[in-house]
């Protein structure tokens, strides 16, 4: 299978069996979404939904959490990985979006990456998500599942696989894909043990196809 077909088939499969997927964070708009993704690093999406209504209760806009103390934040996120540094960085983000942005989320993903504890990862998915852009977010899960499959190639890091998502999906379904690559990462091709007999991309996988070949030979 050329890489073409590997793409036309995983995009044929995800449009007719997920043509909706969508963020598993909840959110109203795109300061609570951008606050979030922040805290969704290296933790679970259900977590974050658990602690975040309070958050948004609490800190209702970004000057409301630009005027807190970091303890105070803290004490609303404790429950989630790395919170110290998570609250410094939502008080940091608060400040420079209230100061320099007037509360405005901005569309851009360099903008985006000017506010604390933004990176490029973050800063695509507001811009996908919020905005509709053609900005391929690459996470752990789009990492691996991406490289399983075989939809990219010799990618050392997050920017290469970025890059070469972006090439190869049409420009109006990448903020779908991001989500697709994600969910099917989250629930099927797990880390540790991947769900192959669960999963209807297996005939475009890469990963697959060898670990068959492997299983025949031995």
């Amino acid at each position: 299978m050329t890489k073409k077909e590997r793409y036309a088939f995983v995009i044929a499969y995800f449009q007719q069996n997920n043509p909706n997927a969508a963020s598993e964070l909840h959110y109203e708009n795109a300061y609570q979404l951008l606050v979030a993704v922040i805290l969704s690093a290296q933790c679970t999406d259900k977590r974050v939904n658990m602690i975040t209504p309070s958050l948004w209760q609490a800190y209702p806009t970004a000057e409301d959490m630009k005027n807190a103390a970091v303890e105070d934040i803290y004490a609303l996120i404790k429950s989630i990985s790395y919170p110290n540094n998570k609250a410094r960085h939502l008080k940091g983000m608060a400040t420079v979006l209230t100061d320099e942005f007037k509360g405005i989320v901005p569309d851009d993903v360099e903008q985006l990456q000017k506010l604390p504890g933004v990176g490029r990862k973050t800063a695509n998915v507001i811009a996908s998500v919020v905005f509709n852009k053609p900005a391929m977010a690459v996470d752990t899960h789009v990492f691996r599942v991406s490289k399983r499959i075989g939809l990219t190639l010799n990618a050392k890091n997050p920017l290469e696989t970025e890059k070469q998502l972006v090439e190869n999906i049409p420009e109006t379904l990448i903020p779908t894909a991001h989500h697709w690559l994600i969910l099917h990462g989250r629930y099927i091709c797990l880390a540790r043990n991947p769900q192959c007999s669960q999963c209807g991309i297996t005939q475009a996988c890469k990963y697959f196809k060898e670990k068959n070949q492997k299983q025949s030979d031995g």
